[in-house]
């Protein structure tokens, strides 16, 4: 039996590196004639750090990217908020790594070419339909090849075509008017440069700050990944590609100077603008049909507000490598998977709707008035900021305990 793989994205080769040590032979299809270095800045979080361990990657990954210390949360006027250990500094057993979405990507690929072959990932290969017999799947691809398989995972992401087949009368992307501007910035540390900053709120422009390269000169100088956030009537089409214009929001941060970090200089001097609308797609009530199923972006894209899109991925690819490793079926396997995966990646989407991490700064914009404020304990109390970041890890999958006592997935 041999799956068929529809996309080589994060969750694609994570399902491939799963499914090869698991001695389940496996092929990755990617639409892209050439794979390219492609998005900005990603977190990987412990629950996603504890699966790409157990695949042998934390050395790798840990080679090219930022290991995280502390989460912090500021108003718009540089105050602290709340602040938070991150990963093994908040005593879990697993980093969080702050890193480049394209050396995430170049060492997932590196690594299914060493172990799978090197043509693990076949590229050019743009899917168009699938058909199912009763003993297979065949995937047929615009270029008229038709290849045949035990079972077929659309990992494919946001403009799934996998997904298009399943739900044909689904609709556009579900906009919520919050337009988001990713950059990448050459500077000096800030903080102890190990620091996650998200400061202000949407209604008055937000920014997400964190470093992804360490030690890019002599000077020690880092990649800053950025994100600017703010609500906006700009509806455009999902594209990691896009390039974005600096003066379509620049000025909402013109006056951000704060002790720690001068934002304006991290705007000004970046080397990389990218524009993307804060979109994702209402919760489908299934994901299989037969010998087809959806991963990662393809089955729940989310907005990008709990550092959890690439980890909820992760975590498909595993859930779904451990139930065909245990199940003989194919279409009971992917059953078996869906019941696993479905609600608990949905919850997600919809907490990242409505109350993700920063719904701190929502809470402090709202009650402050958008002003500043002689201390944070007149505004919100520490206990309610605690309870808010808690309730998201316990639905996302990486409250410390809970991940801990936690069976493996594959």
């Amino acid at each position: 039996m041999q799956v068929l793989i529809i996309g080589g994205g994060i969750g694609g080769l994570t399902l491939a590196l799963s499914l090869h040590a698991a001695r389940i032979p496996c092929r990755v299809f990617e639409a892209a004639p050439e794979i390219k270095p492609l998005g900005v800045g990603i977190n990987l979080l412990p629950h996603a750090m504890r699966e790409l361990r157990e695949l042998g990657l934390e050395e790798r990954l840990a080679a090219v990217a930022v290991e995280t210390k502390e989460l912090r949360f500021h108003n718009r006027f540089g105050q602290l908020i709340f602040a938070e250990p991150r990963g093994r500094f908040a005593g879990y057993d697993w980093p969080q790594l702050s890193i480049h979405r394209a050396d995430f990507h170049a060492v997932l690929l590196a690594a299914a070419r060493e172990r799978i072959g090197r043509d693990a990932v076949v590229p050019n290969m743009k899917f168009s339909s699938f058909e199912e017999k009763k003993e297979s799947i065949a995937a047929k691809f615009q270029n008229g090849e038709t290849l045949e398989g035990g079972c077929l995972v659309g990992c494919d992401g946001f403009h799934s075509q996998v997904r298009k087949i399943l739900f044909p009368h689904e609709g556009p992307p579900a906009y919520q008017g919050i337009n988001m501007w990713r950059g990448t910035t050459r500077m000096a540390p800030f903080l102890d440069g190990a620091t996650m900053a998200t400061t202000g709120w949407l209604e008055c422009g937000k920014l997400v700050i964190y470093p992804i390269r360490k030690d890019l000169d002599a000077g020690g100088r880092q990649l800053i990944n950025w994100v600017a956030e703010i609500q906006s009537p700009r509806n455009i089409m999902p594209d990691w590609s896009l390039g974005g214009r600096l003066e379509d929001f620049y000025p909402t941060f013109a006056g951000w100077r704060f002790d720690w970090l001068d934002c304006t200089a991290l705007l000004r001097n970046a080397e990389q603008v990218l524009e993307y609308p804060m979109a994702d797609r209402d919760p489908l009530p299934y994901w299989t049909r037969g010998r087809a199923t959806l991963l990662g972006d393809a089955a729940h894209p989310m907005y990008p507000r709990g550092s959890n899109g690439a980890g909820q991925a992760i975590l498909d690819a595993r859930t779904l490598a451990g139930c065909l490793m245990r199940n003989p079926d194919p279409a009971n396997a992917l059953q078996d998977y869906e019941a696993k995966r479905l609600k608990a990646a949905n919850e997600v989407v919809l907490r990242n709707r409505s109350e993700p991490p920063d719904a701190i700064l929502r809470e402090v914009w709202k009650r402050s008035g958008d002003k500043p404020f002689a201390r944070i304990e007149d505004v919100i109390s520490r206990e309610e900021l605690v309870a808010i970041s808690e309730s998201y890890k316990r639905v996302a999958g990486f409250e410390r305990d809970s991940l801990a006592r936690r069976a493996p997935l594959a």
